[in-house]
């Protein structure tokens, strides 16, 4: 697959077209239909979009960044062209009345929307086995788990469909499933990048970033997505613009938490390597600690399965959304509605939400993970008073097996024990490959960042990457 830059320059060149760049886009969508990674394909609307552009280069008119570029969207963004179902069955046959803020400004940049990507149904989930349509298979074993749950995403940028995908990342939702998929994945600082027409999961960790090849890719899209909307109040300024020069001699942490014996073995390995590029490339890197750390699996399942039964708490089958049939009463409604329309995972967390938001358990709960959350907070920032950058394994193991899991939740929300914590504090983080297992397993590596240095992490990735 081409660099994004690439297939622009083809384009505006006239040695290809936003059409047959598309047209080979969903070509390629169509021969991967074995990993359903896709819930629908946009080809209507995308093909309509490729000649207007290319309409306005031969009219010598400004197309944009992305002019022509094919994409791909995790289905819980809400945009044109097929319905936004969420992976669920409550919103299987949902039309979006707009698009959201980040496919809205990809699109004035000129990229073009091919196809949503699947996902666990409302983004309940570390392995796309929860989506209500089936399970996204692994693009390096199709035994093997996607990752989740932005996996629809991660396998198509895997496989080069697209060059990017979008995904959304609330405890590990995109830097897992680039990791189990060899790509790069980008969750950004809290408020980066505007959450306004993406289904909420969590709002206070929801995140909005993307799925590339390569780190010079992120870059670009990332710095066309960031910045103020007037439709989300959490939105920070327009603060990201990719590095000309990257810091020299940085300062980074290696938690050791993250490296016990609990992490697979070739993971440690493949992590190990990745320090020494860094080193080999003038850096410094230290082991340091993070004891709190070992609690943010607790604060993140008490904290986020709140906001999980708040945020769900609109699809009743009154407003819009799946409507059970043949019901006599409004509690039936009720009821009936939400038992068709979520899968397990989705209700579990209402349940555990409901609960510790309840009365007589909000204090013993809910209240005291928050606290714990701050005092996580507080850990970080002393860490980089120090240390510039903070290195963990994405996660303990490469890619499980399809079903592995599934019967056990604990193990399952134990596969994020390494990227909840900076979800948690709101931190910009991204995984990057570091290698593979020998069974041909992809390994990523997470590097972390102080608030608003989203730049500098990936300007370092992108020093070292390659090498």
């Amino acid at each position: 697959m081409s660099r994004i830059s690439d297939i622009v320059d083809r384009i505006k060149s006239g040695e290809s077209s936003a059409r047959s760049e598309v047209e080979n886009a969903l070509q390629r969508a169509t021969s991967t239909d074995e990993y359903h990674a896709l819930l629908s394909v946009t080809a209507e609307r995308a093909l309509e979009r490729a000649d207007a552009i290319d309409a306005r280069i031969k009219n010598g008119e400004d197309v944009g960044r992305l002019a022509g570029v094919p994409f791909v969207a995790k289905d819980n963004f809400l945009a044109f062209g097929a319905p936004t179902t969420a992976a669920s069955r409550m919103l299987e046959k949902f039309d979006a009345p707009l698009q959201a803020t980040a496919v809205e400004k990809l699109e004035q940049q000129g990229a073009i929307c091919i196809g949503k990507a699947n996902l666990d149904a409302f983004a309940h989930g570390g392995s796309t086995e929860n989506s209500a349509f089936g399970p996204t298979k692994n693009a390096f074993d199709q035994t093997k788990v996607a990752g989740g749950s932005s996996g629809g995403s991660a396998v198509v940028t895997a496989l080069d469909v697209v060059s990017f995908a979008l995904g959304t990342d609330t405890g590990g939702s995109i830097r897992q499933p680039a990791s189990f998929n060899g790509v790069v994945g980008v969750k950004p600082t809290y408020g980066m990048v505007s959450r306004y027409g993406v289904v909420a999961m969590a709002s206070s960790t929801d995140t909005i970033g993307c799925f590339t090849k390569d780190i010079a890719d992120a870059e670009l899209v990332m710095d066309i997505m960031s910045g103020r909307d007037v439709n989300d109040m959490t939105t920070l300024p327009d603060f990201f613009s990719p590095l000309d020069e990257l810091k020299p001699g940085q300062k980074i942490g290696i938690i050791k938490e993250s490296m016990t014996d609990a992490v697979d073995g070739e993971v440690q390995d493949k992590v190990n390597g990745y320090v020494e590029k860094l080193r080999a490339a003038g850096h410094t890197v230290d082991e340091v600690s993070l004891p709190i750390v070992k609690y943010a699996l607790a604060m993140y399942y008490i904290i986020v399965p709140a906001e999980v039964s708040s945020n769900l708490a609109r699809y009743d089958g009154i407003r819009y959304g799946h409507r059970a049939e043949g019901v006599q009463t409004l509690a039936e409604l009720y009821g009936r509605t939400r038992d068709e329309g979520f899968v397990t995972e989705n209700k579990r967390r209402i349940m555990i939400g409901s609960y510790v938001l309840s009365s007589g358990y909000f204090d013993a709960y809910y209240l005291q993970a928050q606290k714990a959350r701050t005092l996580l907070i507080d850990a970080y920032e002393d860490l980089f008073k120090t240390y510039d950058v903070l290195l963990t394994p994405v996660a303990p193991t490469p890619a499980f097996g399809l079903g592995e899991n599934t019967a056990d939740p604990i193990k399952m929300y134990l596969a994020d024990i390494m990227t909840v914590p900076p979800s948690l504090a709101g931190l910009p983080a991204i995984s990057v490959p570091a290698g593979a297992t020998s069974a041909g397993l992809p390994i990523g590596v997470q590097l972390i960042g102080q608030r608003r240095t989203d730049a500098n992490l990936l300007a370092l990735a992108k020093s070292v990457e390659g090498k």
